[in-house]
């Protein structure tokens, strides 16, 4: 145990030196580490060399202060903490029977979360592994409700930008591809409401039961908001279930500016949030929050004779969730939110705001550089369109890979790109409690320096 502590505990001071994305031989590593069954023990000071010297430095540095790409996960010790508690006690909380003060401890956690979304008494919801599972569970759940035993007339909606794993939801619950429509986006990558009431009208008229409609809190693509008060118009109007996906953003109602952006996300029927985003936790912790909160277990109670009676109220998150077997997940956002309380959370989030809104006024200065979106929350996505130039979209997009590239090659950030319809984007999604104003300056340096390099070779 003291061993290992070591090791983490070195680990984490040195995050900062380390190389953002580590990956480069990565592969070939692993094919070196396939091995048979062990026949035989290894000393565990070897077992740690081979983790912590040439195991985990091949990855990317997801939890640096460097980590800028697609949505960082934080990776905050206390957590690391409660998992080595839950995990060594080894309870089981799908059965509130079964250790009643450690349930009551996450349904706390639900119950702070809902309280957080502006969610009425009678929400609920559950701790999941991330925001796919969160999402499939809403999306079951809607149709348990919504729909008939034969559902496949249910149509769903989503902009061009909402998250793959919705439609792969979409699927997984048994719906045709067909029934998912995607909306096109307008400008700033936001649902075209006209559009989606064209739709809606066009599917009834067709004989189809429109029941389920989405809302990005914050896209990963480009960060956008759709406008969450619109769409509860109309959901309300036409009678859909109403989901927005906050795995990204919905963190950021702990703030006054995040809740005026967010508007709207309080009158969801559901909502998914991924604590490990905006809430810094290890990987493997998102969820589902429901405003009818026994509509979860209408939806997943399937009886069993071996299994301890149901309680009175909906307290069994195995009859809420597809999930029985399951660890005790609350406990991880449960003791760094008592330990410290909202107020650090809340800082960070504010910071990371800024430090967006900072980055892309620098990039605005550079010529050539266009903010493709802004940064509503702490994510924006930019290209280079060198002036003078009449490079055709191709070019353009081989050239911001280059950009992209040389600026990762330096190794004190990591950035990905994206497609923005036809045009290849560089984002910056600023959301590790490591990432500070330094960070972000050696960024927007980083980008300057490796856009001198390709205008010097042009």
């Amino acid at each position: 145990m003291e061993a290992a502590l070591e090791r983490v505990l070195r680990h984490i001071e040195t995050l900062p030196g380390q190389p953002a994305d580590g990956s480069a031989g990565g592969v070939e590593l692993a094919h070196l580490l396939a091995e048979p069954l062990p026949r035989e023990g290894t000393a565990f000071p070897d077992l740690l060399d081979l983790l912590f010297e040439r195991a985990v430095p091949k990855s990317f540095n997801t939890a640096g202060p460097g980590y800028l790409a697609y949505i960082p996960g934080g990776g905050l010790f206390h957590a690391a903490v409660a998992d080595l508690i839950a995990d060594t006690v080894n309870r089981y909380t799908g059965v509130f029977a079964a250790a009643p003060a450690l349930a009551q401890l996450e349904i706390n956690v639900i119950g702070w979360l809902c309280e957080l979304a502006g969610y009425p008494a009678g929400a609920g919801g559950l701790l999941t592994s991330g925001g796919s599972l969160a999402n499939f569970t809403a999306l079951t759940t809607a149709r348990r409700e919504r729909l008939p035993e034969n559902f496949l007339t249910g149509t769903i909606y989503l902009s061009d930008q909402t998250h793959h794993c919705v439609e792969k939801s979409a699927l997984l619950a048994g719906f045709p591809a067909a029934n998912v429509r995607q909306i096109p986006t307008d400008a700033a990558f936001r649902i075209r409401l006209d559009l989606l009431e064209e739709q809606i009208e066009a599917d009834r008229q067709e004989g189809l039961t429109p029941f389920f409609l989405v809302g990005n809190a914050g896209t990963t693509n480009s960060g956008a908001v759709d406008p969450l008060d619109r769409l509860a118009e109309i959901a309300a109007r036409y009678r859909l279930w109403f989901h927005v996906d906050g795995a990204y953003g919905g963190a950021f109602v702990l703030t006054a500016e995040g809740r005026r952006i967010l508007a709207g996300i309080e009158k969801s029927d559901s909502l998914v949030l991924d604590p490990h985003k905006g809430f810094f936790l290890p990987y493997g912790t998102g969820a589902l929050l429901i405003r009818d909160a026994p509509a979860l277990r209408r939806a997943h109670s399937v009886a069993a004779d071996y299994m301890p009676p149901l309680q009175d109220e909906p307290l069994d998150f195995s009859e809420t969730s597809p999930e029985l077997s399951r660890p005790f997940r609350g406990l991880r956002l449960w003791l760094p939110l008592k330990m410290m309380g909202v107020g650090p959370f809340r800082e960070a989030l504010e910071e990371k705001m800024e430090l967006a809104r900072w980055a892309a006024a620098e990039l605005r200065q550079i010529e050539g550089v266009e903010l493709l979106s802004e940064p509503e929350l702490s994510l924006f996505a930019f290209r280079y369109n060198p002036p003078g130039q009449d490079l055709d979209v191709e070019g353009l997009n081989r050239l911001n890979r280059d950009w992209l590239a040389r600026t990762n090659a330096r190794q004190r950030v990591h950035l990905t790109g994206t497609m923005l319809g036809e045009r290849y984007a560089l984002r910056i999604c600023v959301l590790s409690f490591r990432t500070h104003r330094d960070r972000m300056e050696m960024a927007v340096e980083d980008l300057r320096l490796a856009l001198e390099e390709i205008q010097g070779q042009r």
